[in-house]
């Protein structure tokens, strides 16, 4: 297997997720804060699912980023 290639390969993954995803939170985020849903000092729970489709991978990440 081609290391360096599996390398780039993630990477990509990982920055296409990356983007995409920051760009989600942040466009949930501010029309929740328009709506009034949520304010300053509020924290907001976000989690991110990582699975392949076997069904052997499964990773997850759970945060809460606080509105200030």
């Amino acid at each position: 297997m081609d290391e360096d290639n599996l390398n780039l390969e993630i990477r990509k993954f990982l920055k296409q997720v990356g983007i995409s995803s920051q760009r989600e939170i942040e466009n949930y985020i501010r029309k929740k804060f328009t709506e009034g849903s949520i304010k300053i000092g509020d924290s907001i729970k976000v989690s991110m699912n990582l699975t392949s489709k076997d069904g052997e991978l499964n990773h997850s990440i759970n945060e809460s980023l606080k509105i200030k």
